[in-house]
């Protein structure tokens, strides 16, 4: 990108401002006759002249972006490929963030992707683009991820960003063991983007041994920021459809495991351990990957480190149950909870009416509903009878141990709450209400009717709606167990009839105005 000092650049940083700032979409005929009057060549030149002039350089780079965004601008990028190859080892980062776009607008409108990807090869962007990842502010490091994951969804273009072999200078893996806390960040957040594309680039990386750097960085925990960042990136990874299959080919369950059961490490790294290993739980497919017994020595480690933390009021607390809620969203994982000779599920029941801090029975309301059925279909809620007979158990139990006595009293205690807490308990009892014991109980206090079915008592619309969808399930349950004929329930069903029909945002009844007639004063 050699400048022109002869260049009268007035003419051209006046046009190009109004161009950039022309509000809408400019049209293509527009773009051409913009690129008649100053040719790309010219406004490639005219960035050098200007990487002491912020505000022009600026609207230059605004004016290209535009330009190279319509379909006639991206055409013409083949032919300027050598520009944009400039442009990225330029000193200046909007013009190196710029080139990254147009090497992003480059892949997504190509014609023939063969030729598209060869043109990459024989003018080194993939390498340039691997530097301005590294080197490149914040800006110039999304642009670089964004290309290169669109570089990535094409399959000669997958073959260029994993190299066969590891030694190649381009493979990640080998880049991340001399690179800076800052790139192997940005190196793992692009491994994260990668994965996340497809089941093949997903195979892709897991062949490349790239999952592995997450293990590194995870096991190293005298760098407890880099690992912490490793975990925040790996949950994201985790969040891909085809993520189980294979981080649970790894020895990632039993590194988490460990930092579980570490007292020695900070109680944040913890905390986002338990909640990826809740999320590599949830999966039903989990329990078809991993062995019983792995399952099981991580379900431990959590149930060990919950019983240290009894009566605490601390976010690691909150995280260990939630994770326990994450694990209940599948029926294996929610039947697991309930499967030991002490089970782990214990832990959320007690915390969900416990006196502990408003987070931590906040988290186990949730989680508890969670673990009962609440997001799962209504052919999937009910768990095995050995399973349904220790949370049935571990309720009682619970009620006992308190000042309530009995589970119906529990539950009207947490509905008497603030709005947040109440809307868990709706939750809750939504999920428990299928089953009879429970339904039971819930039908003797008349106090717990009244509560679900006073469309006054929520101002929210999430707390109309839950205590709409409880009320409904109440009423679908006394259907289901035909004690909806029963005539000892008959002002409870007509309640609930009433308030069903309504709806979640009617108020009651509307009372009618009555006419008052007095005797007129005289």
């Amino acid at each position: 990108m050699e400048g022109d000092s002869s260049i009268d650049l007035d003419p051209l940083i006046e046009a190009s401002s109004e161009f950039a700032s022309y509000p809408g979409m400019q049209t293509e005929d527009s773009v051409r006759e913009f690129l008649e009057r100053f040719p790309l060549t010219l406004l490639f030149s005219a960035l050098q002249e200007t990487v002491d002039e912020p505000i022009m350089e600026s609207n230059l780079v605004t004016c290209l972006e535009v330009i190279f965004k319509t379909k006639y601008g991206a055409s013409l990028i083949p032919q300027y490929i050598h520009f944009v190859q400039a442009g990225m080892q330029s000193d200046s980062q909007i013009v190196k963030c710029l080139t990254c776009k147009v090497v992003y607008i480059f892949l997504d409108s190509a014609e023939d992707l063969r030729i598209t990807v060869q043109l990459i090869k024989e003018n080194d962007i993939y390498n340039l683009l691997l530097k301005c990842l590294l080197e490149g502010d914040a800006d110039v490091a999304s642009a670089s991820t964004d290309a290169i994951s669109k570089l990535a969804m094409i399959s000669e273009g997958a073959d260029i960003i994993f190299p066969r072999n590891a030694n190649e200078e381009t493979h990640l893996k080998r880049i991340a063991t001399h690179a800076s806390f800052l790139a192997r960040v940005r190196i793992l957040a692009l491994i994260a983007k990668l994965f996340s594309i497809s089941i093949s680039v997903a195979t892709m990386v897991y062949d490349s041994n790239l999952l592995n750097l997450y293990e590194a960085e995870i096991s190293n925990t005298d760098d407890m920021l880099m690992c912490l960042s490793a975990l925040e990136l790996l949950y994201e990874l985790a969040e891909s459809p085809h993520s189980i299959r294979f981080l649970l080919k790894t020895t990632l369950l039993q590194l988490l495991s460990s930092l579980i059961s570490n007292n020695s490490i900070d109680s944040t790294l913890r905390s986002r351990a338990f909640l990826l290993t809740g999320k590599l739980l949830s999966a039903s497919d989990t329990y078809s990957v991993v062995d019983e017994t792995s399952v099981k020595d991580t379900l431990l480690a959590i149930d060990e480190r919950l019983e240290m933390l009894k009566d605490e009021n601390t976010d690691e607390c909150e995280s260990a149950l939630e994770a326990l809620g994450q694990v209940g969203t599948s029926i294996n994982g929610a039947t697991l909870l309930f499967m030991s000779p002490s089970p782990v599920a214990r832990h959320v029941v007690y915390s969900a009416f416990s006196k502990q801090g408003r987070g931590v029975v906040l988290a186990a309301l949730h989680a508890l509903g969670i673990i009962a059925g609440i997001d799962r279909s209504d052919s999937r809620i009910l768990l095995c009878s050995t399973a349904e007979d220790c949370l049935r158990q571990l309720i009682y139990k619970a009620a006992v141990n308190s000042s309530k006595l009995t589970p119906s009293a529990l539950i009207l205690s947490v509905l008497r709450k603030e709005p947040e807490i109440r809307l868990a308990a709706y939750r809750l009892i939504s999920a428990l209400i299928t089953r009879q014991w429970f339904l039971i109980e819930v039908c003797s206090k008349h106090e717990i009717i009244d509560i679900v079915s006073d469309s006054h008592i929520e101002t929210s619309k999430n707390g109309m709606d839950y205590r709409y969808k409880c009320c409904t399930a109440i009423y679908k349950s006394l259907s289901d167990f035909n004690m909806i004929v029963d005539p000892t329930l008959a002002a409870i069903v007509e309640k609930l009839q009433d308030s069903v029909k309504r709806g979640p945002y009617l108020p009651k009844r509307r009372i009618e105005a009555q006419p008052l007639v007095v005797t007129a004063d005289r």
